[in-house]
């Protein structure tokens, strides 16, 4: 026999009231482990991270502006949905030294790293000088 009672031991002693004890056979005791059901989950798959997706997008909205297929940034805006200083802040990007464009556009799954992001980048792209950016960029982000 096995018995049951919902609290700590000694709790339902002297006539506590809320006590509920039931007794069945030990054959009957179902183990508190549950095996998983159904089939077990799938790892992460592994996705590109989100500043080489804009860094991508800059360099085609780039392409689309240079020969002439887009006026503006005013028409990528309209055509993306997204607001003229969206589409500014995506194509600064641009402005980062293309060292650093080039360490972005090869950065894999950020789940065993440091993730590397836009706003990150931010600053580093409001400097000038391309040395200054890369040293920036290996102090901060490296």
């Amino acid at each position: 026999m096995v018995e049951i009672a919902l609290g700590p031991k000694g709790a339902f002693e002297n006539g506590n009231i809320g006590a509920l004890n039931r007794r069945i056979l030990s054959d009957k005791v179902v183990s508190a482990f549950m095996p998983p059901r159904g089939d077990p989950k799938p790892q992460k798959a592994a996705r590109t991270p989100r500043v080489v997706e804009l860094l991508c997008k800059a360099m085609e909205w780039q392409a689309l502006l240079a020969n002439g297929k887009i006026a503006n940034q005013a028409d990528i805006a309209r055509r993306e949905g997204i607001t003229r200083a969206r589409v500014t802040q995506v194509l600064d990007l641009l402005r980062l030294a293309p060292e650093i464009q080039e360490k972005i556009l090869t950065l894999t799954d950020p789940l065993h790293r440091r993730p590397v992001t836009e706003r990150m980048l931010r600053p580093i792209g409001a400097i000038a000088d391309h040395p200054d950016q890369i040293r920036e960029f290996r102090k901060n982000m490296l």
